[in-house]
């Protein structure tokens, strides 16, 4: 992510600060079949916010999965401006209905921008793993960078937090989601917090290596 304008307040931001939630909050189902599930369970970088969905990294994902005729469909419950505390609210129904095999964890983002504790941040990142594994799903989490305005220590432990997170829950780590993409300003919509058409692709490329492997 790049730095947040000038004049946001830092306690105030949201990856969705005036937007109107493009999905209600209902999943985006790919096909009523019963090929396993793929469960995406994130905030607004997941939502495809300020694009059309379909030309979303995750829309991309189920593209590609189809095009390697692997037995999976996708599943989008990404909200825009969802916080760990949405996911701990939503994840439950979420696995219950759609009984997923692999749930992709992109959560985060819009409590470090509130400058939540990241201590509380990551317990409730590990509650939501546990509920997953506990599902008897495979868990991708997915992390996410700071602005730098946000101060060294606190970008810095929150970064960290993903990694603890990981290790702990033994589920596999993208470190940073928008890697080669939010130091780019051209790569980024003009809010400095939302990827553009454009960098969608390089997102699935930054997340396929590490879901590749369980998808074989």
């Amino acid at each position: 992510m790049t730095e947040v304008p000038p004049g946001a307040a830092a306690s105030d931001r949201t990856l969705d600060d005036g937007a109107v939630d493009r999905i209600a909050g209902s999943p985006i189902v790919t096909e009523a079949t019963e090929t396993p599930v793929l469960l995406v369970l994130g905030d607004s970088l997941s939502a495809a916010y300020g694009l059309p969905l379909d030309q979303g990294w995750v829309n991309l994902l189920q593209a590609r999965i189809y095009e390697r005729n692997l037995p999976y469909r996708v599943v989008n419950a990404a909200i825009s401006g969802d916080t760990v505390a949405g996911g701990l609210s939503r994840l439950p129904a979420l696995l219950a209905e759609y009984e997923p095999k692999i749930v992709l964890i992109e959560l985060g983002a819009n409590d470090g921008l509130r400058g939540f504790a990241p201590a509380r941040i990551k317990d409730a990142l590990v509650t939501l793993v546990e509920q997953a594994q506990a599902a008897d799903a495979d868990v991708v989490l997915i992390g996410v960078r700071l602005p730098p305005n946000y101060g060294s220590a606190y970008t810095e432990r929150f970064q960290q937090l993903f990694a603890t997170v990981a290790e702990r829950t033994e589920v596999a780590l993208v470190p940073r989601l928008l890697a080669d993409v939010a130091e780019d300003p051209r790569l980024m919509q003009a809010d400095g917090l939302h990827p553009t058409a454009e960098a969608q692709p390089l997102i699935l490329e930054t997340v396929w290596p590490v879901l590749d492997p369980l998808l074989e």
